[in-house]
């Protein structure tokens, strides 16, 4: 009766033993002042002004990156306005924005992949953004270990330019 007791056991054991494993496919994901921060919606496309755009947004929050082009390559960020990143917050009553840009902020995007088959864009990133209020308590955000993996890229334009 033991035998079976244990061979039932085990066998419950076995049978009860799966790997739920879930893929972050596509992603676009980082670390927002070293809290991890992921985002639930992504997009990358054309602006009608010609700017590639990739965007990653949770909420009311919203990261996303202004590049002349969507070329495997890495963007110096706060140098000019040509390659830049912007997180905004547009909770109602605590609206902010910290941006990259001519003399301000730091950091890189680096394209690893443009995929014109499957029409997905991957990469890295790391910047450091500043507060476009000069007179808000917080005068940057830091954003590391950022990773954006195989983002859908429209080849229409569905981006607001604002």
């Amino acid at each position: 009766m033991k035998k079976y007791f244990y061979f039932l056991s085990f066998l419950l054991l076995l049978t009860s033993c799966t790997e739920d494993v879930r893929f972050n496919n596509p992603a676009f994901q980082t670390l927002k002042d070293n809290t991890f921060w992921r985002a639930q919606i992504y997009k990358a496309g054309t602006e009608t002004s010609g700017v590639f755009i990739i965007e990653g947004s949770l909420g009311y929050e919203k990261i996303s990156f202004q590049l002349p082009e969507p070329s495997q390559k890495t963007y110096i960020l706060g140098i000019d306005e040509v390659a830049k990143a912007v997180y905004k917050d547009t909770f109602s009553g605590q609206e902010v924005e910290f941006s990259t840009g001519e003399g301000k902020g730091s950091g890189q995007i680096i394209v690893t992949e443009y995929n014109t088959v499957e029409n997905t864009i991957s990469g890295t990133f790391k910047f450091t953004a500043i507060n476009v209020d000069p007179a808000a308590e917080k005068q940057a955000a830091y954003f590391t270990e950022g990773v954006f993996h195989k983002i859908p890229v429209s080849s229409v334009s569905n981006f607001n330019t604002n």
